[in-house]
């Protein structure tokens, strides 16, 4: 049995999976952008649906294509004499991986749970820029909040203020994007480990494909350096 008609099928739908992807950050950067301009709440919200939609577009996709690779796979496994029904062992698979769907799956889609983040830290940045029209809030404290704020812009490799911010989703560290990565090549090249640079962590193992752009934070940078 030729399966090429079948790995052609698998290809595109992977296309199709890296548009939704490709969605789902513009949905972030718009979600980021509603809380810059102080847009309501329930545009946000509005911002969060949809990258639920995203991610339930992504969960079926994953099932159908693992339906199609276990199904491909047991064919070559079993070797039938007769060619089976290509279509309906893939229904009855994707339909048993769909029965076992909750909610709680799309929570833990990882460009949702990072969404999630950075709406967080967005929020966070803003309330402490945005605190001198609190008039509850004195100017001491202030000052004190922004520059504790200012210290979480420095590299702890660096040691300067980061231009291309990227946290570790294993630690939460945030590094220079530039700084971090050289050191990962240069220790890759050593055959060695990568131990987190914030002192005090004792993260030991710190890799390229754990590295996510803050956008929040180089936002909340950028902002306070053209104020």
């Amino acid at each position: 049995i030729s399966f090429n008609g079948v790995d052609s099928s698998l290809s595109s739908l992977k296309n199709c999976q890296s548009y939704i992807n490709t969605g789902m950050d513009i949905a972030t950067h718009v979600a980021l952008d509603l809380v810059e301009s102080f847009n309501d709440v329930e545009d946000v919200n509005t911002m969060e649906n949809v990258m639920l939609e995203y991610a339930a577009m992504d969960r079926e996709l994953n099932h159908y294509m693992r339906a199609i690779e276990e199904t491909v796979n047991q064919i070559k496994r079993e070797k039938p004499e007769n060619i089976p029904d290509l279509k309906n062992l893939v229904k009855e698979k994707f339909t048993a991986l769909e029965s076992t769907n909750s909610d709680s799956d799309l929570q833990r889609n990882e460009k949702y749970m990072y969404f999630k983040d950075q709406l967080k830290e967005m929020r966070k940045q803003w309330d402490i820029f945005c605190s001198d029209n609190d008039e509850a809030i004195e100017q001491i404290d202030e000052d004190i909040a922004v520059t504790q704020s200012q210290m979480n812009f420095i590299c702890p490799i660096t040691q300067m203020e980061m231009k291309r911010p990227v946290r570790n989703k294993v630690c939460g560290h945030i590094y220079e994007e530039d700084a971090i990565l050289k050191i990962i090549q240069n220790k890759k090249q050593q055959k060695k480990k990568v131990r987190c640079p914030k002192i005090g962590c004792s993260h030991s193992d710190v890799k390229e494909s754990d590295l996510m752009p803050d956008e929040a934070l180089k936002r909340a940078i950028d902002s306070q350096n053209k104020q």
